[in-house]
């Protein structure tokens, strides 16, 4: 351990691993405490991932449908008709920061109005499935975003994980041994300072 081999000797040194060990095993607690917190939003964001597919599979199923109704009703230049002027969703993410995480929160879709230039739909059905699409890019907007977030803490999950066994199975035993070891070497130079001075004092006396 690199650590206890710079330590110097004697009670300085011993001062100094007792520190370190404290301030390891105090970091490990901290970490433990974070790691049961992520692992619980975690879980949390799983759920509302599975949700959000779910909803966003539903919507486009049904806009897929829609659109298929106003396809047989009207054909493909129906719809390219229906499609000519209309500009592209607009898609804004919302962040946050979850112990030390950052991830998507939230989104909001902005949906640009139908020009006056732009022909109106030849039918009912692509009417509805104009609609329905804009519901279905709505929720796949929120799933990406719930995805994302997903992988973003549960990636957090793993790195503190990972700390977490370094210190508890490397780290602080180490820091025990050498501890040990200095507790040791120190006993034994006072009980050989006691020695000499016993020997010294003898001769003194004689």
């Amino acid at each position: 351990m690199t650590g206890a081999r710079r330590t110097p000797p004697g009670r300085a040194g011993r001062l100094r691993l007792r520190h370190s060990l404290d301030v390891a095993e105090r970091g490990a607690d901290l970490l433990e405490h974070k790691l049961r917190i992520l692992r619980s939003e975690h879980q949390r964001l799983l759920r509302a991932e599975e949700a959000a597919a779910r909803a966003w599979r539903n919507l486009l199923s049904e806009a897929e449908s829609w659109l298929l109704r106003g396809l047989l009703l009207g054909g493909q230049q129906a719809l390219d008709s229906a499609a000519a002027g209309v500009g592209p969703a607009e898609v804004t993410v919302h962040w946050t920061v979850s112990m030390g995480v950052r991830h998507p929160a939230a989104v909001s879709l902005t949906v640009p109005a139908r020009p006056p230039s732009a022909a109106t739909p030849a039918n009912t059905a692509l009417v509805h499935a104009e609609a329905a699409y804009g519901h279905a890019v709505h929720a796949a907007a929120e799933y990406a975003a719930s995805h994302a977030a997903t992988e973003l803490v549960g990636a957090e999950v793993v790195t503190t994980r990972h700390r977490v066994r370094a210190l508890r199975r490397h780290w602080i035993p180490r820091l025990r041994e050498a501890l040990d070891q200095a507790d040791l070497a120190l006993e034994q130079a006072e009980h050989e300072d006691t020695v000499r001075r016993r020997w010294a004092a003898r001769a003194a006396g004689r």
